[in-house]
């Protein structure tokens, strides 16, 4: 059970266990900052994240910069918090955002795995500061490379890049094997592709066989977020398959490069390198994240194969393990990063899903055409298991297969023998609201290998027949958004606001749901600002209103409850862990072993992902109509 709890906790903030009533919760607690920096940070520290960010706050006395600085590196907080603590310190301190940015991060240690995750956004908030400002402070990212933390030293060179300097960052990479790996460690921080893509001849050079093997790890690493010229990576990493401290890495960049971009050429090669080291793979080793890495690439790349060929290499794969397929949950997107699967009639297969996310999902496997049915049965649960033991799983006989709530950056594996009956059988997570989203479908065919030469994608269960057409950053709108809202259409808004899915969790003039806050008047709770509006949506995490915060609680027999506090009193918390549901769980306090508030929105980011720029402009206009 401790290790659950420490997991779940790696990036969610711990907060105390006897925490104040509602009431008493919103003045802000007693702290006296005229005391030594040392009493000023134990009086904070003791502080959960609600009660910090009530604490005063001015930019006017130095006695403030322990306050700033502590919500600065605190876990759970939200990136408009941690933006105002950069802006607060760099007044105080008559410096500027880069500056302390990079004192921050030295301060965290990158071996707590928490501490890196904090430092990881810190970083992602330094490399976006502008090449110029960057620049300014070539000097200081210089002494940062030279740190005894290797996460700041990597995010010392990743600066350098990202100032332009290449040529200054591969010097100093130079003088030393250990420089040399951070260097190749910072290409994977680096926020902009095109930077990633300008470093790849030159990681290309350590792939030869003068470099030590933790220097071709890490450069193998670095390839795996290099988009181009990906065909000649494959074949590159393929060779180190058969080192031992090498191959791991090797099979997890290959996977990370998108089938077609594999060269075909390579794959029975490769196929016959990873059969001959799983045969030799003790019994009790072939369930490690790694093994089951390797065999997903082996499954993936018999499709590559002529039939017959590929039969005889899934008939030997057989007698080694069974089929592995596995899924990953997509961080703060609600989504799984695999839409589509297929399965061999009749015949034993493991679904492994792997939560990379920080809120707990699940995977339900259904009837063909249940999906909606099946996951609103599962929203409509209590928060207690149901008949099959497991949360928001229905006794249904449209369930056939399912995982446990699956906690953050945890893993489940599913073993079943698939259908026998041909078909396309929609997986889903039922937790309440994501099964909009967050959604698949099991192809059962004859014959798999026959089907894997010649894939068909299956019908969207839900109906939705819309592509990806991009990553939208609130930058793609900056110079136009103004102008672009004019002569909008409010029934093309608010069909796409109803498309989106909008009007499932938020009402706008009284109509849509009531999960998230009513939009009738956002505009003036923004100031008018439409920019800020819009980021809202395209990144819903970078300011939480503290309504909606999510809380997980992790109970003393182990069970996890994730939701939104409604009240809470000395002897209990009163969570609303269904938003199907109004009824909240009442927890006693005396059962809950942690407390955690997270720093991610309830609401998905990426939601807009799948329409165009001209749609979105839309969606504004419909949200703004009336507001200016």
């Amino acid at each position: 059970m401790k290790l659950t709890i420490f997991f779940a906790c790696c990036l969610f903030c711990v907060t105390g266990l006897l925490r104040l009533s509602s009431a008493d919760e919103a003045k802000p607690p007693r702290v006296f900052l005229d005391k030594s920096e040392r009493v000023v940070l134990f009086q904070l520290n003791r502080l959960s994240n609600e009660q910090l960010l009530l604490v005063p706050r001015e930019t006017n006395d130095p006695k403030y910069k322990p306050v700033f600085a502590t919500i600065l590196t605190r876990p759970g907080i939200s990136r408009q918090h941690r933006e105002e603590a950069v802006r607060g310190l760099s007044i105080l301190n008559a410096s500027d955002p880069v500056a302390e940015l990079l004192t921050a991060i030295s301060t965290l240690d990158a071996l707590n795995l928490q501490q890196r995750a904090i430092g990881e956004q810190l970083a992602a908030m330094l490399l976006s500061q502008s090449e110029q400002d960057l620049k300014a402070h070539h000097a200081s990212l210089v002494e940062t490379v030279e740190s005894s933390s290797p996460l700041a030293r990597a995010v010392g060179f990743a600066g350098l890049m990202a100032a332009g300097e290449l040529d200054n960052a591969w010097v100093l990479a130079s003088k030393s094997e250990q420089a040399t790996i951070d260097c190749l460690t910072a290409i994977k921080l680096l926020p902009d592709v095109q930077r990633r893509n300008q470093q790849r001849e030159r990681v290309l050079q350590f792939l030869s066989g003068s470099a030590a093997d933790d220097v071709k790890l890490a450069a193998i690493g670095a390839l795996s977020k290099i988009s181009s010229d990906r065909p000649d990576t494959f074949v590159r990493v393929s060779q180190f398959l058969n080192n031992k401290q090498l191959a791991s890495e090797a099979v997890a960049t290959l996977l990370a490069i998108p089938r077609k971009e594999r060269d075909a050429s390579k794959a029975a090669e490769i196929v016959q390198t990873l059969l001959r080291q799983a045969e030799a793979t003790p019994a009790a080793k072939r369930t490690s994240p790694s093994f089951l890495n390797a065999m997903q690439l082996v499954d993936q790349l018999i499709g590559t194969m002529p039939v017959d060929d590929a039969r005889r290499v899934r008939d030997r794969l057989a007698e080694i393990t069974v089929r592995v397929v596995q899924i990953r949950t997509i961080e703060e997107e609600m989504r799984y990063d695999t839409p589509y699967f297929a399965v061999e009639a009749g015949r034993d297969v493991q679904i492994v899903l792997v939560n990379e996310d920080l809120m707990p999902h699940n995977l339900v496997i259904t009837t063909p055409g249940s999906l909606k049915e099946v996951a609103e049965l599962g929203s409509a649960m209590s928060s207690e298991p149901g008949a099959s033991g497991k949360m928001h799983v229905p006794d249904s006989p449209k369930v056939l297969f399912a995982t446990s709530m699956v906690q953050a950056h945890q893993r489940e594996a599913l073993t079943f023998t698939a259908p026998t009956e041909p078909g396309e059988y929609p997986f889903v997570c039922t937790f309440p609201r994501h099964w909009m989203r967050m959604y698949g479908v099991m192809v059962v065919v004859e014959d798999l290998d026959a089907w894997l030469k010649n894939p068909v994608e299956p019908k969207d269960p839900i109906g939705s027949n819309r592509a990806f057409v991009q990553s939208w950053r609130l930058d793609d709108f900056k110079d136009d958004l103004e102008k672009s809202l004019q002569g909008r259409s409010p029934e093309i808004g608010r069909r796409i606001f109803e498309e989106a899915s909008c009007a499932q969790c938020h009402k706008v003039r009284g109509e849509g749901g009531a999960v998230g806050p009513e939009l009738a008047d956002v505009l003036s709770r923004w100031k008018g600002d439409k920019l800020a509006v819009l980021q809202e949506v395209l990144d819903p995490s970078h300011k939480i209103d503290p309504k909606y915060v999510v809380h997980v609680l992790l109970t003393v027999d182990g069970k996890a409850v994730s939701g939104i506090v409604v009240a809470e009193d000395k002897k209990t918390v009163s969570i609303l862990a269904n938003p199907e549901s109004p009824e909240p769980m009442v927890v006693d306090r005396d059962d809950i072993e942690v407390m955690n508030q997270s720093s991610q929105s309830m609401m998905p980011k990426a939601l807009l992902d799948r329409f165009t720029k001209d749609e979105i402009y839309e969606l504004m206009s419909y949200l703004l109509a009336e507001q200016t």
